[in-house]
């Protein structure tokens, strides 16, 4: 296998939604969703527990060639170097910082509150408290399904409030995104690094994008999971998902616990560590597996987990290591700490924040051979350029590559890195009975 950074241009013939889906590219996003129309296309949630999108009749080719350029499991890019500031550090893994620090929410509920130490609440807060952006569209929990997540827009801060915590179900972030920009006001986008790079390349094709969207805030992602694996929770509490009044992933601490309260006041708590102790049960979507950008390098600001002992305790110090990716992003990092909406612990390096994000590092090695495997296999592969996957392939061995890409392809082959046909779920009873 020669070592090369992008692979062929995407063919004439654009994929259709149910390839986009079947070979395991989609996130559920739902941007297709915008730009094809309601009346085409329709979100589902899968009896596996994603949502994904279903073309209600024929798309003509004009349409899915649009959805082929800006979806994120077709199309990945690096981020613009107009972005850049010429002094910024540049880290084959975790690419081109302005600045890099540990630092949280200076307000104490928002650090309470919010997953980590708050700092993407807070920076919401202060992009609407200081007049900068007209609302922020962001993710919260469902107020009817609350175990379920649903794009939100807040206008003030306490809305932005009401979002904070960790989600780690589906979310289609963007579903109506097209809406959003004919608002024609200015807005910050907090979101998955996969949502801010499908807003990245539909920025390619509609200028009111780079208008309007004045700020990208990303999550470091370890992964969006199936709603299933939240299910399972309910299961181990003998719940069924109506019975639901809150459910709270993280948060409320670092990390916090995961909450559930039900609608007769009943209320049951596990732990983060208990909620994620069995990896073969964290039940990651397959687009996860090959994510080249899961550390927000088309963000503005990119904000992560910061658990000083690798990973968390009972309860940690609530803090973020926050990445400063673009010379936007600085000046607003650098506002919100003069505002009193940020506070700072101490600056940090790229070596630290490699040991507290480890599994992204070796996430950032592996995926070029993985995609390479799944290019073997006879697969679809996301266009990739500017993300230095080769570069950091570079940095194993070449029997670690070869595993991967090994891994990849066996794995492809027998279908477990694509999905079954997107089809609606039927609504599960407390037994578990369809």
């Amino acid at each position: 296998m020669g070592l090369t950074e992008t692979r062929t241009p995407p063919s004439i013939e654009p994929l259709s939604l149910s390839e986009i889906v079947e070979n395991g590219l989609c996130i559920g996003c739902g941007l297709c969703r915008s730009i094809a129309g309601a009346g085409d296309v329709e979100m589902v949630m899968t009896p596996e527990g994603r949502e994904r999108p279903v073309a209600m009749q024929a798309l003509d080719k004009p349409t899915l060639a649009k959805i082929n350029a800006v979806c994120p499991g077709t199309r990945i890019a690096g981020p613009s170097p107009a972005q850049m500031d010429e002094a910024a550090l540049t880290n084959t893994v975790w690419g081109r910082v302005e600045r890099l620090v540990l630092g949280s929410a200076a307000d104490p509920t928002v650090r309470f509150i919010g997953s980590g130490g708050g700092t993407l609440t807070a920076l919401g807060q202060f992009l609407l408290s200081s007049g900068r952006v007209k609302f922020v569209l962001h993710v919260a929990a469902s107020r009817s399904m609350p175990m379920r997540t649903e794009r939100q827009l807040s206008f003030d801060p306490a809305s932005v409030l009401e979002g904070a915590g960790s989600r780690y179900g589906p979310a289609a972030t963007l579903v109506d995104f097209n809406d959003i920009l004919d608002r024609g006001e200015p807005f910050a986008l907090i979101a998955k690094p996969c949502d801010i790079t499908a807003v990245r390349n539909l920025a390619r094709l509609d200028p009111r994008v780079d208008e309007y969207m004045r700020y990208a805030l990303a999550f470091v992602c370890g992964g969006a999971s199936d709603l299933t694996k939240s299910e399972q929770v309910l299961q181990r509490f003998g719940l069924s998902e109506d019975e639901l009044a809150l459910f709270r992933y993280r948060g409320h601490g670092n990390p916090g616990l995961n909450r559930i309260e039900t609608g007769d006041g009943r209320a049951f708590e596990i732990s983060y560590r208990q909620l994620w102790e069995d990896e073969d049960k964290w039940m990651i979507q397959p687009r996860c597996k090959i994510c080249p950008d899961a550390i927000g390098q088309v963000a503005d600001i990119a904000v992560s987990d910061a658990w000083l002992n690798g990973g968390p305790a009972v309860e940690d110090e609530a803090l973020n290591g926050i990445i400063v990716r673009t010379k936007r992003g600085l000046e607003l990092f650098d506002a919100a700490v003069e505002a009193g909406a940020l506070e700072i612990k101490r600056e940090t390096g790229i070596a630290e924040i490699g040991e507290l994000q480890s599994h992204q590092v070796r996430k950032r090695r592996a995926v070029w051979a993985r995609l390479r495997g799944m290019e073997i296999a006879g697969k679809p592969v996301p266009f990739v350029t500017d993300l230095s996957l080769r570069n950091c392939a570079l940095q194993n061995s070449l029997a670690e590559n070869l595993a991967e890409g090994r891994g990849a392809r066996d794995r492809a082959r027998r279908g477990r890195l694509g999905e079954p046909p997107a089809v609606p779920r039927k609504a599960i009873l407390k037994d578990g009975r369809p």
